[in-house]
């Protein structure tokens, strides 16, 4: 199998340093960005010229074109882009503020927007490319207190469903990577909270004893034979589940959307109107 050349953005911790090590372990070649580049210091030292470090803030348009160009100058190619730079946001969906939701979007959706345009036109002169966007199980469902990060995770989600069909004719693919939780610091120092508001902290208090929707985080590192896996595919899927357990949660939340649908199908029928 040929090497690859990945572009990964928030490659300093999390998933985008696990596949970063991934890539390199197995001899492919990485420009790894993160708005501090020095945590990737200890790579640099290990794998050599196989591994270019770029500071980019991904809400930086300019920069992230300037950060894809000079990666595909360096090695030629771009075979795998990944868009995992992201954070979360917590706060009832009152608690938000302008500020709160704007700075969401405009990391976890217009950073991934402003890479991919980036990316896409050398993907499509040289007729192949895979796009990894890193969604979670929140871009396919929601729950109280993250209002404003399923927000941005339903955008990148409904975004590259259409990206999807638009490039697969010029041989690219495009895949959404729906991560459960995990031993990540999404939750942690990269987080953001919302100024809580007194009126919700019995709702909070009852959101503590609510059944966890899943056992325990996985463990980061275990999804590196995982992407090698997805992105050696012939045939990536458009969406997978990363971690045990979101397919229970999917399950349950379309039977019920289903279900509501075609109870409320009359009701539909009957606001389409009559036609000729």
């Amino acid at each position: 199998m040929s090497t690859k050349t990945w572009f990964i953005t928030g490659a300093s911790k999390g998933f985008g340093r696990e596949w970063t090590i991934a890539a390199l372990d197995r001899g492919d070649s990485v420009a790894a960005t993160a708005r501090d580049i020095s945590a990737l210091d200890d790579l640099a030292a290990k794998y050599g010229d196989r591994l270019l470090t770029l500071r980019l803030d991904v809400t930086d348009r300019d920069a992230a074109f300037a950060a894809v160009e000079t990666a595909h100058g360096r090695f030629g190619r771009l075979d795998i882009v990944v868009n995992n730079a992201g954070y979360g946001q917590f706060g009832m969906v009152e608690e938000l503020s302008e500020a709160d939701l704007r700075d969401q979007l405009e990391t976890n959706v217009f950073g991934a927007l402003w890479v991919t345009q980036a990316a896409l036109p050398f993907l499509r002169e040289q007729g192949s490319g895979h796009i990894l966007q890193v969604s979670s199980i929140g871009g396919i469902s929601a729950f109280p207190n993250v209002g404003a990060y399923h927000a941005s995770k339903w955008a990148l989600e409904g975004l590259s469903q259409s990206l999807a069909q638009e490039v697969a004719d010029f041989g690219v693919k495009v895949t959404l990577i729906e991560p459960a939780g995990y031993s990540t610091d999404w939750a942690g120092p990269s987080a953001r909270r919302a100024d809580a508001l007194p009126a919700y902290d019995a709702f909070r208090e009852k959101q503590k004893s609510a059944p966890a929707r899943q056992s325990s985080p996985g463990d980061p590192e275990a999804t590196r034979a995982a992407v090698l896996r997805l992105v050696d595919s012939p045939e990536p899927p458009l969406r997978i589940f990363f971690g045990d357990g979101p397919l229970a949660v999917a399950t349950k939340d379309y039977e019920s959307r289903l279900a509501l649908w075609r109870e409320w199908e009359p009701v539909s029928v009957q606001a389409h109107g009559k036609t000729p």
